[in-house]
């Protein structure tokens, strides 16, 4: 028999096989790619000397194709936990060095075990997706596996956080998980992913594309909102996860981290952020870092759907989610995108305790043939469904327009509002005082000598009638008029007193939200 020290240095020579992945040729290329081995990220994502892993000798059990001649180190992925920002995480990366990453079922069941972990302990689950897809040989094990994951990902999803980082292709089913996940960060020139690779598309299509533009990282970040972080580099992405995870829950049970409050330290005035032309735009972020402490704000999309802005801050050193319309692109209106964007971060906040403060400031939905045939009925719906559906602290200012559909859509008091506040630059109507100036009063101005004169006068009179908080808040649809240097104060007030917050809601298995 050997003894334990014998053991113990059988064992390191183990662990050092397996540790070298694909090899030193396979990591070579890995590198050269532009790329860092699996391994290596995981090191560098986590605190230092934080990381265990599990599950590191796990075999494939595949036969057929030559497979009973390949070892596969770890079977292509590495799992296991650690923690960030001090706080534990689970996670698995992918590793390319190992037959391309490719997912076969003990792969997947790999993933699968530290997903339940992560479940089962209520903590944050992290994936770096590396992977050439389903492993061919394996035939339907791999794709038992990937549903396996999907499955994981629909139960985990508004209990624990789920985070996927795609660092290499991601391509085919690979993608589905991805998708079911809370947050998918990119990064330029690495990340990939498409359900058809380009060699289908030709084949079938008869069209070339590169892998950059059918899938590439900006892709994903700018154009079909995949990708909720784009980053330059790898270290820049591990740098978002860690500011992302600051500001968010372990699970759903838990507040996010507190700290210290900070003054804003953003030093525009914010009477002086609105220009006093309404035609005019401006940058809604200012507005938020002139509130948020340390005028801090992570960015949830910033690449995507530009017309609205979301992501995290803090008020008073607590977390809260911040919905605004932008009026730098399109003039803030609601469109497909836009709606989808919103909708799905105010769930995440909801899901998770996150109180949601909306600044309003935009002249309704997107009109014409295009958006229509889009479905902007039902994708503008959604954000209706989840202002509604949402149950912690929900706080709007009204900064300035706010017409129509848009009006009721951006958490208003009868979507379940807990506060409104207004701006005295605030515009709440039907629609825009042009508008309903050249309907109301078409005769008249039609029958003056001076028709622009004329109608600049009915303009004037609609904005003095309709188009103004006042009129709001003399039904109590507007809680209060403030001025903009109030507004900080106010939303802390707003936020203290409504910190144990208790939302009835009739009993039922779960809502049909207009997916």
């Amino acid at each position: 028999m050997m003894s334990l020290k014998k053991n113990i240095v059988a064992l390191r020579q183990k662990k050092a096989i397996v540790e070298k992945g694909g090899g030193e040729k396979a990591i070579e290329k890995q590198l050269a790619m532009g790329k860092l081995p699996a391994r290596e990220r995981i090191l560098a994502l986590l605190d230092t000397d934080s990381f265990h892993e599990y599950d590191l000798f796990v075999e494939h059990e595949e036969r057929n194709f030559g497979m009973d001649q390949k070892k596969l180190a770890g079977d292509g992925v590495i799992t296991g936990t650690g923690t960030i920002n001090g706080a534990p995480v689970c996670i698995y990366a992918q590793d390319f060095t190992v037959m391309g990453g490719s997912l076969g079922l003990k792969h997947a069941r790999k993933i699968t075990k530290i997903m339940d972990h992560a479940l089962k302990m209520k903590m944050p689950c992290i994936g770096i997706n590396d992977s050439g897809g389903a492993r061919i040989q394996e035939g339907i094990g791999a794709l038992a596996g990937y549903g396996e994951i999907f499955y994981r990902n629909t139960l985990a999803s508004g209990v624990i956080p789920q985070i996927s980082v795609i660092l290499g292709p991601c391509a085919g089913g690979a993608v589905y998980s991805p998708a079911l996940t809370d947050f998918v960060f990119v990064v330029e020139n690495i990340s990939k992913m498409f359900i058809t690779g380009p060699n289908v598309i030709e084949t079938v299509l008869g069209e070339k594309i590169s892998q950059e533009d059918l899938g590439g990282a900006r892709i994903h970040a700018e154009i079909t909102g995949n990708a909720h972080f784009y980053a330059l580099s790898e270290q820049e992405c591990f740098k978002q996860i860690k500011d992302l995870l600051a500001l968010i829950p372990q699970n759903n049970e838990e507040p996010a981290p507190i700290i210290k409050p900070k003054e804003p330290k953003f030093r525009k005035n914010i009477e002086n952020i609105i220009p006093s032309d309404p035609k005019q735009p401006y940058d809604v972020r200012d507005v938020i870092k002139a509130l948020a402490d340390d005028s801090h704000f992570l960015e949830i999309h910033e690449l995507w759907a530009a017309n609205i802005v979301v992501g995290f801050g803090r008020m008073n050193g607590e977390t809260v989610g911040f919905v605004a319309n932008q009026p730098l692109y399109l003039a803030g209106v609601l469109d497909c995108d836009a709606s989808d964007k919103a909708a799905r971060f105010i769930r995440f906040c909801d899901a998770f305790n996150i109180p949601i403060i909306t600044l309003e400031d935009m002249p309704g939905y997107l009109p014409g043939v295009d958006q229509e045939h889009a479905g902007v009925i039902r994708h503008g719906a959604k954000v209706l469904y989840a202002y509604s559906e949402a149950t912690v602290p929900k706080i709007t200012v009204i900064l300035r327009k706010a017409y129509g559909g848009g009006y009721i859509a951006m958490n208003s008091r009868h979507l379940g509002a807990d506060f409104m506040f207004a701006w005295p630059s605030a515009e709440i109507a039907v629609m825009g005082p042009e508008g309903a100036a050249n309907i109301i009063f078409k005769k008249e101005i039609e029958e003056a000598e001076d028709k622009d004169a004329m109608r600049q006068i009915k303009v004037q009179e609609y904005i003095d009638k309709f188009a103004n908080p006042y009129v709001a808040a003399s039904k109590g649809f507007i809680d209060a008029v403030i001025e903009p240097s109030e507004t900080r104060g106010l939303l802390l007030h707003a936020l203290s007193v409504s910190r144990k917050k208790y939302d009835y809601r009739p009993a039922k298995k779960h809502g049909i939200p207009p997916f």
